[in-house]
């Protein structure tokens, strides 16, 4: 099991698989490693490296105060550090897209280029508050089956996804024991979170614009809750050269393994090599 010591002393779980191009790919909030499991068969020619972010996955848990963007950002250079490479290109999805803005915006000669998924410098309020009314909460169902059935019948936005998808996503998002489901992160993240939403937001769009001159693609599922489609406008009009399409049938957030995402992320990498 690959696993590198962060500085300040976690254990932290990677994933490294393949030769080519580096793709450093960081997942979603609650998420880890696996939400690429759907993608990764199609990225052909990459060395793909998928991190556990601290708190998430098969990764320890920390001081949940440590659990913020720019502490995710300094793991994440220090998993390149530990596997040698001095520049990748970087896939992120949702909160990795922030992630991947905050080292543009301070470690830009480390990036090849960036691809969002679902994510840009303002985030709807709407899909916010459906953030926050699961976050750290143990579901009340027991098995996989039930969550997928759930989540087909309920998660907004979606449309022409088969069961087995659902079932998959399903047992990404939970462990199931004897007692019932269980998180497969850190219930504490959510502290984390809230404290952070204390605070005013700040305006990202400086970060946004820190990706310029780096290849630069962006997904939006065309009924996300999270990216807004003036969002989204204001990213083509900033970054006109940007590779940005929608996906249909998809809200927050696309597998990426659908033909338009990987259209565009095909398009992305040819311009990286």
């Amino acid at each position: 099991m690959p696993r590198f010591t962060t500085s300040d002393g976690l254990s932290l779980h990677y994933k490294d698989e393949g030769d080519g191009l580096p793709l450093l790919c960081l997942a979603g909030l609650t998420r880890d490693g696996r939400d690429f499991d759907f993608v990764a068969p199609h990225l052909d020619g990459v060395r793909l490296i998928r991190l556990d972010y601290r708190g998430r996955g098969q990764s320890d848990w920390g001081d949940p105060a440590t659990y913020q963007i720019p502490v995710e950002g300094r793991d994440a250079i220090e998993l390149l550090d530990h596997l040698g490479i001095a520049k990748s290109a970087v896939l992120g999805t949702s909160r990795g897209g922030l992630i991947a803005m905050v080292l543009a915006a301070t470690v830009k000669d480390r990036l090849r280029g960036v691809a969002l998924n679902d994510i840009g410098p303002e985030i709807a309020p709407e899909g916010l508050e459906v953030i926050k009314g699961y976050l750290g909460r143990k579901p009340t169902l027991k098995t996989h089956k039930e969550v997928a059935a759930a989540r087909a019948k309920m998660l907004t936005g979606f449309a022409n996804v088969p069961p087995e998808r659902w079932l998959r996503e399903a047992q990404i998002l939970f462990n199931e024991t004897e007692d019932g489901l269980e998180l497969t992160y850190d219930p504490r993240l959510r502290d984390a979170v809230l404290d952070g939403g204390a605070q005013p937001m700040p305006d990202l769009w400086p970060l946004f614009d820190a990706l310029s001159g780096l290849p630069l693609a962006c997904l939006r599922g065309a009924n996300s809750d999270l990216l807004s489609p003036e969002t989204f406008a204001e990213m083509k009009r900033r970054r006109p050269d940007m590779i940005a399409v929608e996906v249909a049938d998809r809200g927050h957030i696309p597998f990426l393994d659908e033909p338009e995402s990987l259209s565009a992320l095909k398009r992305w990498l040819d311009m990286l090599r």
